[in-house]
């Protein structure tokens, strides 16, 4: 695989020996999928069905009418959400990422419940019945918690101005891709929050972490 984040290039072809190797557009490392576009679609994808075969491991448990409500809320927090939310600190997410996530998290927690949307029950109720907080705010407190990791490094790792670089060479016409960074400055203007605070590991995590209800 090779990156084309800027625009489509041309692949340089690498042999081993006289066999020439495939070109892929997408590489799996580390339990994230890689795309050579710098999307991140397929890695979603990836998440929700990895929680699902998660979730339907668990369905005895989950599903069943006689366990209380609140302890399946537990279980999915414990072992279906984070697999989910495995490597999402890292995503630069879209609405229509966000909103698939969203979709999905609420499909499992009404399955759990035993209702539909036919019983007309609000997400809010059903969120507060299990004592579990939305997923789209869970990833934001990923992001910036690992946001708050990285800028409190030493300078001989990743600093400031590494993480404000961008590609280099012409603009591609119409709106810019959505980058991290431009997501971290999002979730921090919505947290109220600046980068200075990132140093007070304990005030940055008491202000960007979206605990679950009790």
């Amino acid at each position: 695989m090779f990156c084309q984040f800027g625009g489509p290039t041309s692949a340089a072809s690498i042999s081993l020996g006289t066999s020439p190797l495939a070109v892929g557009e997408d590489f799996r490392y580390l339990g994230s999928l890689l795309q050579s576009d710098g999307s991140i679609d397929r890695d979603v994808t990836r998440r929700m069905n990895a929680g699902w075969m998660k979730w339907k491991q668990l369905t005895g448990t989950t599903c069943d009418r006689k366990m209380p409500i609140k302890i399946k809320g537990k279980i999915y927090k414990s072992v279906i959400r984070p697999v989910m939310l495995y490597g999402a600190e890292c995503w630069a997410t879209k609405v229509c990422d966000e909103k698939r996530m969203h979709v999905t998290e609420m499909r499992m927690l009404r399955w759990m419940c035993g209702v539909t949307r036919k019983d007309r029950i609000r997400n809010e109720y059903i969120r507060g019945s299990m004592k579990v907080a939305p997923i789209v705010e869970k990833m934001k407190s990923h992001r910036l918690s690992w946001f708050g990791h990285v800028m409190r490094r030493e300078d001989d790792y990743v600093t400031k101005k590494v993480l404000e670089m961008r590609p280099e060479g012409r603009r591609k016409r119409g709106r810019p891709r959505k980058t991290w960074l431009d997501c971290v400055k999002e979730n921090m203007r919505e947290c109220g929050v600046n980068e200075d605070m990132t140093e007070d590991r304990v005030k940055w995590r008491d202000m960007t972490n979206k605990a679950d209800p009790k």
